[in-house]
């Protein structure tokens, strides 16, 4: 297998993630009625849980755009083309699965890193590296575990490319005007 062909398995596997993980950027000025803060703005020790930047309309949108992802991965699976882009033993057929599970880890596994960036006093929107790149993508991994464990070496591959897809697509995002920060 050719290296750049392992790594569009890697990118190919989690784009149900890294579209979950874009869902709030994308639907953020729409749907104002579901822009209710995830935390509820509680606070823990005069700090909000998870800040209002986590709501509840990213979380739905999250995930209905990795079910969504999951479910034309599975619609095309056959097609020569993407059949060399899937990993092997990975079963689409389970498409509402891999795309709940997909997404729901990928914006757990961002809350949580949002819960202990409030807690070392970090502001929504600052950097937090590499945290901020890679929260999202163990947050899947640890999800999806449950139907699918990928080798060691895929599950390194797949942090690596995420963290600098990460950088590449948040600054092509700032350079657009669609993201206010670089990270």
């Amino acid at each position: 297998m050719m290296i750049w062909q392992f790594i569009l398995q890697c990118m190919y596997f989690m784009l149900p993630a890294y579209m979950a993980n874009m869902a709030p950027i994308i639907v953020r000025k729409r749907f104002k009625f579901l822009a209710k803060p995830l935390d509820f703005g509680i606070s823990l020790k005069g700090k909000r849980v998870l800040g209002a930047n986590k709501t509840l309309r990213g979380f739905i949108f999250g995930i209905l755009f990795a079910v969504i992802t999951t479910f034309i991965q599975f619609l095309i699976k056959d097609n020569a083309v993407f059949y060399y882009m899937t990993l092997p033993a990975l079963d689409y057929s389970k498409w509402l699965l891999l795309g709940l599970l997909l997404g729901s880890g990928a914006l757990i596994g961002d809350a949580v890193e949002s819960f202990f960036k409030r807690r070392v006093g970090i502001q929504p929107g600052k950097p937090w590296v590499p945290f901020d790149q890679t929260d999202f993508v163990i947050g899947a991994l640890v999800f999806v575990s449950i139907v699918y464990m990928p080798k060691w070496y895929v599950i390194i591959s797949i942090l690596l490319i995420s963290f600098l897809l990460h950088f590449i697509t948040n600054h092509i995002a700032y350079l657009l005007k669609i993201r206010k920060e670089k990270w």
